[in-house]
């Protein structure tokens, strides 16, 4: 007699399969029970409180900043997330005692700070029973401080990246959790580079919150003194220099364009905005720094740098509007950029 054989149901599952499910569905229960609250802003900000969110992450609160007067605002509002969520949002001025009386009274599990630019004081960060945790634009420890990405293309470097890290006093100087790199392209802005960052930084924080969560996350210290640290950057830091070579100059116009205060110079006196540019030739002597020295028929001046020379695509007279730069320089008394 044939022997019959008998293929499981698949509504049953094997143990292995059910233990997977139980792990599951415990992590779930185990995000859900451990209220954040966050400090962000930006679009950073924005985008690490969604990850969260679609993580099913309870969020207590949301600590943020008021825009500012005059700043040119390209983020979406991290307070308008927030209210759409019923998550009450709060915008200090500082941190002080009545924020540390309502964190205490929230008793997050944990603290997330994302682009919020106020250091939090250690009483508040002592809040959060499973840590504080914030998310920097830089492979720390390089680039510790203020407006990594600008500083990058500043400084001409070819690597970015995000890292997780624990939150100290002082900035940026926690153990690190996690990090993840990505390349600066010639053509990349600082808007460019940080919309890159942003999108590696909400990938970062959905993929490690359930291990915070679970207490199992990495974390290795950093090591400072091979790092470097950045100040903020102030609006005449654009100041172009014309006996710098060519590339230091055009990695300082794609650093502040848009939607930053942008790079200049002057001319009769009068101040010019560079908001686009390319390098023409990267070596050799074209005249005297700062002198024009053609004119394109695609409406591009090229300017002569201590080495090299550059082409200035896009310019603006101070109060007037920004045109080709031939249009914007067109009708300037002297042909020197000072």
């Amino acid at each position: 007699m044939a022997t019959r054989t008998t293929t499981q149901p698949s509504s049953h599952r094997t143990s292995h399969e059910m233990s997977d499910l139980t792990s599951a569905a415990a992590g779930a229960r185990r995000i859900s029970d451990a209220r954040c609250v966050l400090f962000a802003y930006q679009e950073a900000g924005y985008a690490c409180m969604d990850a969260l969110l679609e993580a099913g992450a309870p969020i207590a609160a949301l600590f943020t900043h008021k825009d500012s007067p005059g700043e040119e605002i390209w983020w979406r509002s991290c307070a308008d997330l927030a209210r759409a969520h019923a998550i009450p949002v709060y915008a200090p001025e500082k941190t002080g005692p009545k924020e540390l009386e309502l964190l205490r009274t929230l008793a997050p599990a944990v603290i997330y700070s994302v682009y919020y630019r106020s250091l939090l004081p250690a009483a508040i960060l002592e809040c959060a029973r499973l840590g504080a945790y914030n998310l920097h634009g830089s492979l720390l420890p390089r680039y510790r401080g203020r407006a990594p990405v600008n500083w990058m293309i500043v400084n001409g470097e070819r690597q970015g990246g995000v890292t997780l890290h624990h939150m100290v006093e002082r900035a940026d100087a926690g153990d690190i959790v996690a990090q993840r790199t990505v390349a600066i392209d010639d053509d990349d802005t600082a808007l460019t580079l940080h919309r890159k960052i942003v999108r590696l930084g909400a990938a970062l924080l959905r993929e490690y919150h359930p291990q915070i969560i679970a207490g199992c996350a990495p974390r290795r210290a950093q090591d400072l003194s091979a790092g470097s640290y950045y100040g903020r950057r102030q609006p005449e830091d654009g100041r172009i220099d014309w006996s710098w070579p060519a590339g230091r100059i055009f990695n300082l116009v794609r650093a502040v364009t848009h939607p930053y205060p942008g790079a200049f110079g002057f001319v009769d006196g009068r101040k010019v905005l560079i908001w686009q540019a390319r390098i023409a030739s990267a070596f050799g002597e074209h005249g005297a720094p700062g002198t024009i020295i053609d004119r394109n028929a695609d409406g591009a001046i090229e300017v002569a740098a201590g080495v090299g020379s550059l082409l200035i695509v896009r310019a603006q007279i101070e109060n007037q509007v920004e045109r080709d730069a031939a249009d914007a320089l067109g009708n300037c008394a002297t042909m020197r950029l000072e």
